[in-house]
């Protein structure tokens, strides 16, 4: 029997200031949007984590195990669900206690830290898998990158953390090694990364995943409407050519990237219906895969892949010289930030790695563009380079301040 493995991704980051100009530098060290960070929580909470938490309760509660789901939430967004909307944690809870959701690990920060670090990269990961184990009361067996960033280096990584399985996108680079069958972007086997027959790997079904969270409600797309009947057909067939189906979105694409008059939430609501009664798929959690299924073979990926934009690749963070002079900027000062050992600098340094920030730099065109300036909250990506940089040199101050020096590199 084929599988079918849900998996959604919450994050949501602190956002800094809109203004923060030079003149700020050494005076003003209050970098965040605290009312933006509030109402956006707050609203995407009402629209998205309320809602879709209470509707997969629900679902656990009616199939009686038989539909399962999987979550990596960040510790960004832990935070702020433990300031802004605690009662969520409690559904989260209520939720794996049915035996139904599965907790993934990843940064704590939701950063690109191990593109820069393997000591900050393991810290990370580590912290994020102690604050799942003590909210949630699951100590993480799946790792799940920032962004499914994937490499060969990263998936020996999360096996000598422990892990048991890892998380990619399949991009069509990944799936030019894969038979025939899989070379229209439907990876329906579980693989093992190179040389690492200890750790599975799933790969990201983009184009079904995308269908949903890209293209549900876009009217002028040729297979609109997507009704559930229709999309379980489509998995039903995928089924029939391999072993496991993994689609991996966003949670917010039920509720806040499309929103309740969609039809989004009842769409989901039928399609786990259809999918239990109407076909010969099952659900499962990442965990359960291997139990499930035998690795079909191997994949080599040397350089980096991610799910973000056409490409694939690391270019929606490191493509442009204004992101690349971001990144070298927090991240050389990591030592001196160390060495300083003050818990309240070295989280705000952290925070400061959030992938977003560096993502809102991006000058990219055409669809890539329209998809970072909807999360974009500034005016331009120059603006957010400006307003980065200063805060970033600020920091330098403070840790001038505190230490009496700094290291850089």
């Amino acid at each position: 029997m084929a599988s079918l493995c849900f998996y959604f991704q919450i994050h949501q980051p602190f956002r800094l200031k809109t203004e923060y100009s030079f003149f700020d530098i050494g005076i003003n060290s209050l970098y965040e949007d605290s009312s933006l960070n509030r109402d956006i929580f707050n609203k995407v909470t009402k629209n998205c984590y309320i809602p879709a938490t209470r509707l997969m309760l629900d679902l656990a509660e009616k199939f009686k195990g038989k539909f399962k789901v999987s979550f990596s939430i960040t510790g960004t967004a832990l935070e702020q669900f433990q300031q802004f909307n605690p009662e969520v944690i409690e559904l989260f809870k209520t939720l794996y206690q049915s035996g139904c959701a599965e907790f993934i690990a990843e940064t704590y920060y939701h950063s690109l830290a191990f593109l820069f670090s393997s000591q900050e990269f393991k810290q990370q990961v580590e912290k994020h898998k102690k604050t799942v184990a003590e909210l949630f009361g699951e100590t993480p067996v799946t790792f799940r990158n920032t962004e499914l960033v994937y490499s060969n280096a990263i998936a020996l990584e999360a096996k000598n953390m422990g892990f048991k399985n890892i998380l990619a996108e399949g991009s069509d680079n990944i799936l030019k090694q894969l038979p025939p069958a899989a070379a229209d972007g439907f990876p329906f086997k579980l693989y093992c990364p190179k040389a690492l027959p200890d750790i599975n790997l799933l790969l990201r079904c983009y184009k079904l995943s995308d269908d949903i969270a890209f293209r549900f409600s876009e009217k002028k797309w040729r297979k609109y409407p997507l009704t559930a009947r229709k999309y379980a057909k489509w998995l039903s067939d995928a089924g029939k050519r391999g072993d496991i189906i993994n689609l991996f979105m966003d949670y917010e694409t039920l509720g806040e990237h499309h929103s309740a008059e969609t039809g989004i939430f009842d769409f989901f609501k039928e399609l786990v219906s259809e999918v239990i009664n109407k076909t010969d798929l099952e659900f499962i959690m990442p965990k359960e895969a291997f139990q499930k299924h035998k690795q079909a073979g191997e994949i080599d990926v040397v350089d980096n892949s991610s799910w973000a934009d056409e490409e694939r690749d690391l270019s929606a963070w490191a493509g442009n010289s204004m992101q690349k002079s971001s990144l070298n900027m927090i991240y050389k000062i990591e030592k001196s930030i160390k060495k300083l050992g003050d818990k309240d600098i070295t989280h705000l340094w952290r925070k400061l790695q959030t992938s977003d920030h560096f993502y809102y730099m991006s000058t990219k065109g055409l669809n890539d563009g329209n998809v970072h300036r909807y999360f974009n909250y500034f005016a331009t990506p120059y603006d957010a380079y400006i307003v980065y940089c200063n805060i970033v040199n600020d920091l330098y101050q403070t840790i001038k301040k505190e230490s009496g020096s700094i290291s850089y590199g």
